[in-house]
């Protein structure tokens, strides 16, 4: 199947709703086709070392504004994983034929695993003084969904969204909850040690 491709340096997980504002003349062309026909298109991370062959098929979920000139700002949330097979041309944006990418057999949870991610991720919710949402610890693709609520490096998103054992991404979800947590409190700490040594002068 051939998609219309959209390089950015971000990384969109299935399920992360996340706002773009459109303003190339290509890629308002492909956002416009898309939300015409209501067709999805790829977007793919980009960066310094190129473009990933592996992305997430994203749908326009709303047109937040349109603009005299043609821009636009949109939210689009992010769908099923695709792996780019062969570039393809004829349009002023990228396209590609595309197959789907689904997890390996095997890569089921333990139900041990499940309960750990999310008690990281209420333990982050609680740091940062947050309501941790209602999420359906049964639900499909949890490590996406948990993933999906929190702000994390397009590399660490890119490496989640590679992986395909559950397993193995609900894993690595914990150390990156974790790992946010502990950053967050250490610089809390950090704060109040400077304002008690500043009470000192």
């Amino acid at each position: 199947m051939e998609l219309g491709l959209f390089p950015l340096g971000i990384v969109l997980l299935p399920t992360e709703r996340v706002p773009l504002h459109i303003f190339e003349p290509r890629y308002r062309e492909l956002i416009g086709e898309c939300i015409d026909e209501e067709r999805d298109f790829g977007l793919v991370y980009a960066d310094d070392q190129g473009v990933r062959e592996l992305g997430t098929r994203a749908r326009v979920d709303e047109v937040i504004e349109r603009f005299d000139d043609g821009r636009m700002n949109v939210l689009v949330e992010g769908g099923e994983r695709f792996r780019v097979e062969r570039m393809t041309r004829g349009r002023s944006f990228m396209t590609a034929e595309v197959a789907p990418v689904d997890d390996e057999e095997g890569g089921d949870p333990a139900a041990e695993m499940v309960t750990r991610a999310m008690e990281s991720f209420r333990a982050l919710a609680a740091a940062v003084e947050a309501e941790a949402g209602e999420i359906d610890e049964e639900a499909a693709q949890l490590s996406f969904r948990l993933a999906a609520q929190v702000e994390l490096a397009p590399e660490s998103k890119q490496e989640l969204l590679e992986l395909r054992s559950e397993q193995r991404r609900l894993e690595m979800v914990v150390e990156l909850l974790d790992g946010v947590r502990q950053v967050l409190v250490a610089t809390r700490e950090l704060g109040e040690r400077a304002k008690k040594n500043g009470s000192r002068l």
